[in-house]
């Protein structure tokens, strides 16, 4: 009987201080905060690099038991390799800011996990529903939500107004169809002496995302490139190759500049007067703001049969080999930059789209846009955007249209040709996922 009661005795200790250390293992738990890896696709350093820098701090010192660390990848082509073989090693980041188009990818990787999971309270589901449909088409496939935007953009129209004025146009009116685009872009063509071209009409880079610009001639077409599943394209479609062959003919009637033109360089070009209207990403608002040492229009993509442009930009994910606890922290982190202050903030200080309509509607974003209307242009030809380019095994497909878009503005192929042979390439790689 004593030993029964001894034995009791023991293993009543045993489980005080067993309690007593799981106490302490729990305290010790609670003090070391959730790491949350954030890969964001720019380089080290810059003011977007600060930015960034800022919202990890401001997020850290509202939510002291998570630690955001943001890690600069370099391009966003450069991002999502790093986070793919960082996922397929086992060690992926946790969150990432990656291009909307590489939703496919990312789900064909079995990379991320959907969005919905997280969403559970009815103020979770009121913001993963507030933001613009036009940024959802991109983050959004079979009934889940895969990504959330955050970088977001649409291609729009520079004009240098001083450059207008000295060609006899209308400063204050961009040219709203292609017949208008041909018209103005010649009157604003000038040569030196020697015949040699000094400014340029209009200028649509082709370089770095060839594809992207091209749907700012194909959405005004009326041809969308790839279907909602991202399982089929249609290059070969007459209204496809209507719109590239326009794009051919600006640079054989001699007001676009000819071959292959350089995505980088475009806007220097504009500060510079080499071009007096050129397309280039809402992105580049503000940049153009600071430089432009002239008065500039912005305006929507010129139209053809209807008007529009592509969305463009990045999205947040949340990689699946994360932890449950550091998942559950990006969620947070997540919701909480794209709060409508902190989208209207970023918008202002980078020129990208807010977000959702909320944003639009803080009292910053009103003033700002008060001031500077350009502002508001990207944000007014959304209910007229169409989905990014983006189809499962996306980079392959994407580079099948890129050749052929450059053996047609380099002149190796006719522009029906070389829409035919990418459209041959695409169903190739396509063909698994029918």
């Amino acid at each position: 009987m004593q030993r029964k009661t001894f034995v009791r005795a023991l293993a009543a200790q045993f489980i005080a201080v067993g309690g007593l250390f799981a106490g302490a293992s729990g305290t010790l738990h609670a003090q070391t905060p959730v790491e949350v890896q954030f890969y964001y696709p720019v380089a080290v350093g810059g003011p977007i690099a600060k930015i960034i820098d800022g919202f990890a701090a401001g997020f850290m010192k509202e939510n002291p038991g998570i630690k955001v660390t943001p890690i600069y990848a370099g391009t966003y082509q450069e991002t999502i390799v790093k986070a793919l073989t960082a996922h397929k090693s086992g060690t992926p980041p946790v969150t990432s800011v990656l291009l909307s188009t590489d939703m496919f990818t990312l789900i064909d990787e079995d990379a991320i996990v959907p969005f919905d999971d997280f969403a559970k309270t009815a103020d979770d589901k009121a913001w993963l529903g507030g933001f613009y449909k036009a940024f959802m088409m991109n983050s959004q496939t079979g009934g889940k939500t895969w990504g959330i935007p955050f970088q977001r953009s649409t291609v729009v129209m520079y004009w240098n107004k001083e450059l207008f004025k000295e060609a006899g146009l209308d400063p204050n009116k961009a040219p709203a169809n292609w017949a208008e685009l041909k018209d103005a872009a010649a009157k604003l063509t000038r040569k030196d002496a020697s015949g040699k071209v000094t400014q340029w009409g209009v200028q649509i880079p082709s370089s770095g995302f060839p594809y992207w610009l091209f749907q700012t001639l194909t959405t005004p077409n009326d041809a969308i490139l790839a279907n909602e599943a991202g399982t089929a394209v249609k290059f070969d479609d007459p209204k496809v190759v209507e719109a590239l062959q326009y794009w051919v003919d600006l640079g054989k009637a001699g007001v676009h500049p000819p071959g292959v033109v350089e995505w980088g360089t475009t806007p220097k070009d504009f500060f510079e007067k080499k071009a007096a209207i050129i397309y280039t990403t809402t992105g580049n608002l503000t940049n153009i703001k600071a430089n432009a040492k002239f008065d500039f229009g912005v305006g929507m993509i010129p139209a053809n049969k209807r008007k529009g442009s592509p969305t463009g930009g990045g999205n947040f994910y949340i990689f699946k080999k994360a932890t449950p606890a550091q998942q559950e922290a990006s969620f947070k982190f997540i919701k909480w930059i794209t709060q409508p202050e902190r989208a209207a903030q970023w918008s202002i200080d980078t020129g990208y789209v807010a977000v959702s309509p909320a944003a639009y509607e803080t009292d910053a974003l009103r003033k700002y846009g008060r001031d500077f209307p350009a502002a508001l242009v990207a944000r007014d030809q959304l209910p007229f955007s169409v989905a990014e380019f983006s189809t499962h095994d996306n980079q392959r497909v994407t580079k099948a249209l890129n050749d052929g878009l450059q053996a047609a503005l380099t002149g190796t192929k006719p522009p029906a040709q070389a829409m035919q042979d990418s459209q041959k390439e695409a169903d190739r790689i396509l063909r698994t996922f029918k």
